[in-house]
């Protein structure tokens, strides 16, 4: 029998290895910004096209390479940050396996010029699928650009896998935001088919904060600045009122490398605890220094894993200064008996001969045991004397039974009245409807009654009429009496761009505005009055993002749900017997009356003999 193991060509190898290395174009394009930084570079241009599939160019103003650097960089494990294995742990840099030029020369047509500083003339490389096309001078600029054409073009399968170019571009702008928040002292931009998408000049990390996310952050931000001898720890967190309801502006960098680590983000939420509800989110930057000799982040493939030799103690580190942070901002209590906030706010600006005492005045003949003397009037009651006594007077009709009818004879109910309420109640004439705590809907039924959820209740019926405006492309809407301005960040912008059409089949009327900028005109005429555009547009963006990342929704479905669950009446509201009607005649209408968005149940029913079997009966 012949031998059947061999060695597999360098163009498969490397097609095998781009298969871990580069999953989208985000993540080539985050390959080639990385080494852009690697290069010492303070000047980064991007340029996009057909949202990476057609063209990703990065051009750097960095160190450049020679001509026999640029022709080793696409060969396997050719890199310049390590030497031996032992760098491996002394790694400050982003690259060092080696594998990212050679995996992207492998499933695209790439175009390399580069030029060093102290050359005249540069480089310019151009090859496909691993194959050398031509190797040249050329007149260039200091630096390196790298063009990576036709991704996958020789690997149709993996090329049909890629999501449609709004996806694809949500996923170039989250790898685009890590690294411009790791690197605020880089000018970076962005641009996407000849559109401008960012514009980030250097400074300082909350300035680059601002510039990503929108102006509105500038008062979101609380600082955070902790150095021990196992980490030195800095960075933003947000305040508990801005939190969100998905886990988006999240950031953990350690050595200036972006990573997802649960354990750590534990760390911060639990220190959130006391002031943020369970199903929100705080916005976080946090950025972890440490010994790279400590930690191991060769790891997994995107590098975005790290190993820890003492991990316990950077969780408390970290759950520690973020609670002081929030202490010490007077966003949660603090027990820093250094820090004596309550003091600080009796401070007088004014000179101390101009301070006059509080005068003192009492009266000499006042007699406490006097009969003459008269009712004290508090306050905030002045107004409210008359009616004060009135109700005394009139406290026992609180105890009258609310039908004149049934009152005719005291407690006890004339038998053939009692019948011909019944009868009329069973009937569905005089329904009876009371709501219990604000909360629940309690409708008495032929066999006993029904407990109706109203918050659930509302939002299956929300969630049913949506679906069908999202079918049918007519969704009602009302016209705000003055048209509100939204500054969205380029991520949301973005979504709101891909969603639009489906949006305003939902009843908004929404229109472009500049860059990031919208105009909210109307709203779907379902959801009462009294709200607020721009929250009721964030709330929505949160709830579709939050559904399509947990619950795999399809488009129209995440939209329908997430609108339904954000503008239904809340548990606490009050509702009057109409409303309650009409509540309970719109669920009874819906396809499924029964089971809630959750999929938990929306009614629960209680027959007669149940409740004779509580009594014993």
């Amino acid at each position: 029998m012949s031998d059947i193991i061999q060695l597999l060509p360098d163009s498969v190898a490397n097609q095998i290895a781009a298969g871990e290395v580069v999953q989208r174009p985000a993540s080539a394009l985050k390959e080639l910004i990385e080494n852009a930084i690697d290069s010492g570079a303070d000047k980064v241009q991007i340029l996009i096209k057909d949202a990476g599939k057609s063209l990703i160019q990065v051009i750097d103003n960095g160190c450049g390479m020679s001509m026999t650097d640029a022709r080793m960089c696409f060969e396997r494990h050719a890199t310049s940050k390590i030497r031996k294995a032992e760098d491996l742990f002394a790694i400050r840099t982003m690259g060092f396996r080696g594998e990212a030029m050679a995996s992207i020369a492998a499933i695209a047509q790439v175009e390399l010029k580069t030029r060093r500083h102290e050359d005249e003339l540069g480089t310019c490389i151009r090859i496909e699928g691993s194959e050398i096309i031509s190797q040249e001078p050329v007149s260039t600029m200091p630096g390196t650009s790298i063009s990576v054409k036709n991704l996958f073009y020789n690997t149709p399968a993996r090329r049909n896998f890629l999501k449609g170019n709004p996806v694809e571009i949500r996923h170039i702008n989250d790898e685009f935001q890590r690294v411009a928040l790791a690197n605020p002292e880089i000018f970076f931009t962005l641009h996407h088919d000849g559109n401008e998408v960012f514009h980030l000049p250097k400074g300082s990390l909350k300035q680059r904060i601002i510039h990503l996310f929108g102006n509105a952050y500038n008062q979101k931000l609380v600082p955070v600045e902790e150095t021990t001898s196992i980490i030195e720890l800095k960075g933003y967190i947000g305040k508990p009122e801005f939190a969100k309801k998905t886990r988006g502006e999240q950031f953990f960098f350690v050595n200036n490398r972006f990573i997802k680590d649960p354990y750590l983000n534990h760390a911060v939420l639990n220190a959130f605890e006391e002031v943020l509800s369970t199903d929100s989110y705080p916005l976080y930057v946090l950025f972890i220094d440490i010994d790279p000799a400590k930690i191991d982040i060769n790891v997994h493939p995107t590098k975005t894993e790290i190993k820890y030799q003492d991990e316990k103690a950077i969780y408390a580190i970290i759950r520690s200064a973020v609670k002081r942070s929030l202490g010490r901002y007077n966003i949660s209590p603090t027990l820093d008996f250094n820090q004596e906030t309550g003091f600080s706010q009796m401070i007088s600006h004014k000179a101390p001969e101009d301070i006059v005492p509080p005068a003192i005045s009492f009266n000499p003949d006042f007699n406490p045991f006097s009969n003459e003397r008269k009712e004290r009037e508090i306050p905030f009651l002045r107004n409210n004397q008359e009616e004060r006594k009135t109700i005394s007077k009139n406290w026992g009709s609180l105890y009258e039974i609310v039908d004149p009818e049934a009152h005719q004879s005291g407690l006890e109910l004339d038998t053939n009245r009692q019948v011909e309420i019944e009868n009329k109640v069973l009937k569905g004439v005089g329904k009876q409807i009371f709501q219990l705590h604000n909360r629940f809907i309690i409708s008495q039924i032929k066999s006993g009654f029904m407990l109706i959820d109203q918050q659930a209740a509302h939002e299956r019926i929300l969630f049913e009429r949506f679906l069908q405006h999202l079918e049918s492309r007519q969704g009602a809407s009302q016209q705000s009496l003055f048209p509100q301005t939204v500054t969205l960040n380029s991520v949301d912008f973005e979504l709101v761009k891909e969603l639009l059409n489906d949006i305003q089949s939902l009843g908004f009327q929404i229109r472009e505005f500049g860059k990031n900028t919208l105009i909210i005109e109307g709203v779907p005429a379902d959801i009462g009055t009294n709200i607020n555009e721009l929250e009721i547009l964030e709330h929505l963006l949160e709830g579709f993002k939050n559904n399509q990342s947990a619950l795999k929704l399809n488009k129209r479905e995440s939209l329908a749900r997430a609108l339904a669950r954000n503008t239904a009446i809340k548990s606490g509201q009050q509702l009057s017997p109409e409303e309650m009607n009409a509540l309970i005649d719109e669920l009874f209408a819906c396809e499924m009356p029964n089971i809630s968005l959750s999929g938990k149940p929306v009614i629960s029913t209680f027959t007669l003999e149940e409740l004779l079997q509580r009594f014993e009966k």
